[in-house]
């Protein structure tokens, strides 16, 4: 499903114009950016998800082509999780709501 497609079944789902529904997804993709940007705070969806900005240490590591060991630089990257309804959801232990 892209963006498009979800916009369309929020929606229908809801009564909300497709303008409106984008304009608040948009808006939510802006704040999970900015969460990720700046670090040191946590966007989480209760049950569904989590964004945070996570540090990496300098770790070891080889090059696969010539296997010389090479050090990878620490840096930051993006963690999502997903949450406890979300895994039940997929592992089918619990059905999402209609």
């Amino acid at each position: 499903m892209n963006k498009s497609q979800l916009v369309d079944r929020i929606s229908d789902r809801t009564g909300v114009s497709k303008k409106d529904v984008g304009d608040v997804i948009e808006g939510m993709f802006i704040e999970v950016s900015h969460v990720v940007a700046n670090g040191g705070d946590k966007l989480t969806l209760p049950g569904f998800l989590s964004f945070e900005q996570v540090t990496r240490a300098e770790r070891k590591g080889f090059n696969p082509q010539t296997k010389e060991p090479i050090t990878i630089p620490a840096g930051t990257a993006v963690k999502v999780s997903a949450g406890a309804k979300l895994k039940a959801y997929a592992k089918g232990t619990e059905q999402p709501p209609k």
